[in-house]
């Protein structure tokens, strides 16, 4: 008999999504602007927790990131850094604007943007007169990066950061929400994040003018005329009212949906506790609290009787388990291996060696006994 698929990240609905979408349709706001999209970008501010904060939603978080570079000043030939151990979409969006993507490895404790290779990286790209314009530092499958250390460094050199907090929302530093830490952060609400809108993303800033300069961006930057009428070039960015009502109806539930993601990272924790060989990424201290939105283990197969990541991978392909390698570093993509990459191997290890593990919220008992029994199977073999 077939197993159904346990998925590594699926959506999972809170229920009354469908309301906001009924009232969507009964007042026939069908178009990216309306009470949902409103509602929906108020919800995220409120639930941040920062007065200041501004909240332009969009149709994905690589689109708030192109936004955020230009609102950064970054055109083309600019250089911009960008931690190398991170999803396409964190670095596509630099060339979009004709720029250049600078890599930065990992560090071993939280796996995100290594503090000491960004100033190395600024110090040399500075010597060629070459000063990066911005930052791009990723919260890593919601691991907040090292804050302090890296917008130290920023600082130093007067560099603008962009806080890719797309794997993130819900997780925290010294207590402080991700996604308030930067000029400028970004969300996701792709499918298979901690909450969905099926295809979106938000840009976030401290500046009203900057969020409005976001919105006419994202609206095809039409000027203020009876006509038609462009004197910039825009983009088709906004989000849709309908999407956005599912956002409302996943922000109702998000609590939730963080707590459930860190009770399977407990349940890795706990069976892995005793075996040798394979370790659990966890916060390196109580500074870091992450949503846990993927739980991603180290496997090292000379203490594991030989068993590979890549052999426990396919071992719960085999039971219909979906799981996969980390993030194949930007450095060593075919598409950027020209770029310029400032490290000293941790990503390229981590990437040889690690695996996502299914972390989903909808998860049932039934689907962690089978994961539980896959797993230690494959060691035993």
């Amino acid at each position: 008999m077939n197993k159904d698929k346990i998925w590594l990240s699926s959506p999972h609905m809170g229920g009354n999504e469908l309301n906001y979408i009924n009232e969507a349709f009964a007042e026939n706001w069908i178009a990216p602007l309306g009470p949902n999209v409103n509602g929906f970008e108020s919800d995220i501010k409120d639930y941040l927790s920062s007065e200041k904060l501004e909240v332009a939603v969009l149709s994905s978080g690589t689109a708030a990131l192109h936004l955020a570079l230009i609102l950064s000043g970054v055109t083309r030939n600019d250089e911009v850094i960008c931690q190398s151990m991170t999803f396409a979409a964190s670095a596509n969006p630099i060339t979009y604007l004709g720029a250049k993507p600078i890599f930065i490895d990992s560090e071993a404790d939280t796996l995100n943007i290594c503090p000491e290779q960004l100033e190395i990286a600024i110090k040399d790209r500075i010597s060629k007169e070459k000063k990066p314009k911005a930052i791009i530092a990723v919260h890593l499958y919601g691991m907040p990066y090292k804050v302090d250390e890296v917008n130290a460094v920023a600082k130093k050199y007067k560099i603008p950061v962009i806080e890719d907090s797309a794997e993130a929302l819900g997780s925290t530093y010294k207590g402080k929400k991700c996604g308030t830490f930067a000029d400028y952060s970004i969300l996701s609400f792709n499918g298979n994040k901690i909450i969905t809108t099926s295809g979106g993303g938000a840009l976030l800033t401290n500046n009203k003018e900057h969020k409005q300069k976001a919105v006419f961006l994202a609206t095809q930057a039409r000027d203020n005329a009876p006509h038609y009428q462009h004197s910039e070039i825009g983009y088709n960015y906004r989000l849709s009212n309908i999407s956005a009502g599912i956002g409302r109806g996943q922000m109702e539930v998000l609590d939730k949906r963080v707590e459930a993601r860190r009770e399977m990272f407990q349940f890795y924790v706990n069976l892995f506790r005793n075996v040798d060989g394979i370790k659990v990424f966890e916060e390196p201290n109580s500074d870091f609290y992450s949503n846990h939105w993927l739980t991603v283990i180290e496997v090292d197969e000379d203490n594991t009787g030989g068993i590979s990541r890549e052999d426990l991978r396919i071992c719960l392909e085999a039971e219909n388990i979906e799981s996969r390698p980390l993030w194949k570093p930007m450095h060593m993509q075919p598409v950027f291996n020209e770029s310029p990459f400032y490290g000293t191997g941790i990503a390229e290890e981590m990437f040889k060696n690690g695996l996502c593990l299914p972390s989903g919220s909808n998860l049932s008992d039934n689907d962690r006994d089978r994961i539980k029994n896959a797993i230690l199977n494959c060691l035993k073999k």
